[in-house]
């Protein structure tokens, strides 16, 4: 038994959190809204969210994406109507709440506490979003063909790394829109939020539909 991981195991594996992080996905675009109408640490809160989602995801691909992937055959519809009615539900709210923009002395004044509410919301949005979970194990079925995972000490450093690369994403891009949010007025976040709105509405709706189609 060794107990060394592979090293290659940890470049490859921040790449695969930084690569999950990119997408304008449903997930992806809350949590770009958060980091424009709360600062740094809305922003924070809510990729940390992302990371542990796609941390668990990651877990369980490493341990075996044959399983994982047979699971999510099997549960797919239920899995997929939640996530939708709860995309749609969050891009309703988003829509139709008047913006609070934090004032950028009250941001520099908030602290990762402030906003830990999030961190849970975005983690239950993460792991229910099938799009996120299929993704997850496709990256993973071509990564194996670069860097073996023997072992459990191999699959724990990968979901670290994978964490880290996507924790790492997060800090830069909350960081860089937090520097500019300075510039949106309420009208301007208001905007912003309607647009982030209905593509959250877009993304819960397509998920549904595509379970209606399917059947009928």
């Amino acid at each position: 038994m060794t107990y060394i991981p592979n090293p290659l195991i940890i470049p490859i594996g921040m790449l695969v959190g930084v690569l999950l992080a990119l997408p304008i996905g449903p997930t992806n675009v809350l949590a770009l809204q958060r980091a424009a109408e709360r600062g740094f640490f809305g922003g924070l809160a809510a990729g940390i969210g992302i990371m542990l989602g796609d941390g668990l995801i990651a877990l369980g691909a490493t341990m075996g994406v044959h399983a994982i992937s047979g699971a999510i055959r099997d549960y797919r519809t239920p899995i997929q109507i939640i996530g939708g009615l709860a995309l749609v539900f969050a891009g309703a709210k988003l829509f139709f709440t008047r913006p609070v923009v934090v004032s950028n002395a009250e941001a520099e004044r908030a602290t990762l506490k402030d906003y830990a509410w999030d961190i849970p919301q975005m983690f239950l949005l993460t792991i229910t979003n099938p799009g996120a979970v299929i993704g997850l194990i496709a990256i993973f079925g071509g990564v194996s063909s670069f860097v073996e995972i023997e072992g459990y000490l191999d699959a724990l450093t990968m979901v670290a790394a994978v964490m880290g690369g996507s924790f790492c994403y997060w800090v830069v891009v909350s960081r860089a829109i937090s520097s500019i949010r300075h510039k949106l007025d309420e009208t301007r976040m208001r905007k912003l939020n309607q647009i982030s709105g209905l593509l959250l509405i877009g993304f819960g709706t397509m998920l549904i539909a595509e379970i209606f189609l399917k059947r009928f």
